[in-house]
Formats: structure tokens, C-alpha cells, sequence
């Protein structure tokens, strides 16, 4: 398992970097086959009110699957950032119990655990199944003007795969070329439950 970690706008320094080090390294007791985990902490300045600091935390399966989640908080003192890799850390873990559950006909293996795979894997403890959190989308500024562009490189998969895709990121909405139709779809979370699809027609 390749672990990375990188700073913004802040200095990870050797005793968080091997804090870190330590929570991380107990992925892959739960989730085998973990190809990378890269971890971000930063610190953000605010002149209107508290510092923030986050921590975002993306781990690359073997077989294609992204698993994301992020925590942050109001930062009081210098173990803030370690609140928030320890709460991204726990948000992970409802990222793997859900790569580790149910698992459907319709589901490719890239977006799930294999039978192998939940064999070699220890069980989660019980107090780390919290509630899944939103994790909300941050508008660049108020003019909405673009400041980053990114392409991503993607497999094609159906809707039911984007889904899997989306719960694992812990987005509410994803956006993907659904093979079976050969069209740019957008899934996305219904505040009323359940999902929505969205096609492209052009007039």
C-alpha cells in the first residue's frame, strides 16, 4: 500500500506525518488490496471568522474503485488537524463497510469486495459504523468564475456501477459515460430518497 501525504498551506510535520501513518495503516486490515492512499491536510485562513483545517483522504483499490472522504472543522489549537484526519479516518470506514456489503448482480467487482478478498479482511468493529455525513460541494467565489479545469480518466459502467462509484466518494452526485447508452449521465442523491438520472438532449 503506497501512502502519501502532502501539506496546503500548512508543514506536515514528522510527528503528524507518523501520526497518520499509524491510523492509516489499519485500511488495509479492512480493505485488502489497496493499490494507494493519498492524504491531503490543510489549513485554510478566513478574515471573517475561524480558521479551518481539513483533512481529505482518497484510497485507490486495485481493480478501479475510488474511495473519498474528507472532514473538517473550526481549528482551536495545533491538534485540530488530527480531530479531522481522525473523523476522515472514520468516514473511511463507512466508505469500506459499504465497499464490503450487500453485494447485487448488477454490480461489477471493480465496485465491490471480492468473496477472496472479505475472507482475508478483519471484521470492522461496531463503533466504527457511524452515519455517513454529506460532504457538501464549495462554489470557487460568488462570480462563479473558473479557476481549475480537470479531466478524468474513467471506465465506461451502467448506472447502477455510478452509483457504487458516487456512495464510495461519498459525493451526492457523479457524473460518468453510461456504456449502455453511449451518453454523459449525471446520478445524484434525491433529498426525498432514492436516486436521479440525468441525460443530455440536444436541441
Amino acid at each position: 500500500m503506497d501512502v502519501t501525504i502532502r501539506g496546503n498551506n500548512m508543514t506536515v510535520t514528522e510527528n503528524m506525518e507518523e501520526y497518520a501513518l499509524e491510523k492509516l495503516d489499519k485500511l488495509e486490515r479492512y480493505l485488502p488490496n489497496i493499490s494507494s492512499v493519498h492524504v491531503e491536510l490543510a489549513h485554510q485562513n478566513s478574515n471573517r471568522g475561524p480558521d479551518m483545517v481539513s483533512a481529505q483522504i482518497t484510497v485507490k483499490h486495485k481493480r478501479g474503485a475510488i474511495l473519498r472522504a474528507e472532514e473538517k472543522l473550526e481549528k482551536e489549537d495545533h491538534n485540530t488537524i488530527k480531530q479531522a484526519l481522525n473523523g476522515a479516518i472514520d468516514k473511511m470506514y463507512r466508505r469500506i463497510r459499504r465497499f464490503k456489503g450487500k453485494r447485487e448482480n448488477r454490480r461489477r467487482d471493480a465496485y465491490m469486495a471480492t468473496p477472496e478478498e472479505l475472507l482475508v479482511a478483519e471484521a470492522m468493529p461496531e463503533e466504527l459504523a457511524l452515519e455517513e455525513e454529506q460532504v457538501m460541494t464549495m462554489v470557487a467565489d460568488e462570480q462563479s468564475q473558473i479557476f481549475r479545469r480537470k479531466r478524468v480518466a474513467t471506465p465506461a459502467m451502467n448506472e447502477y456501477e455510478a452509483i457504487e462509484q458516487m456512495e464510495l466518494l461519498g459525493h451526492t452526485f457523479f457524473m460518468f459515460y453510461n456504456g449502455d447508452t453511449e451518453e454523459i449521465n449525471v446520478v445524484y442523491k434525491r433529498k426525498a430518497g432514492g436516486y436521479g438520472l440525468i441525460s443530455l438532449e440536444i436541441q
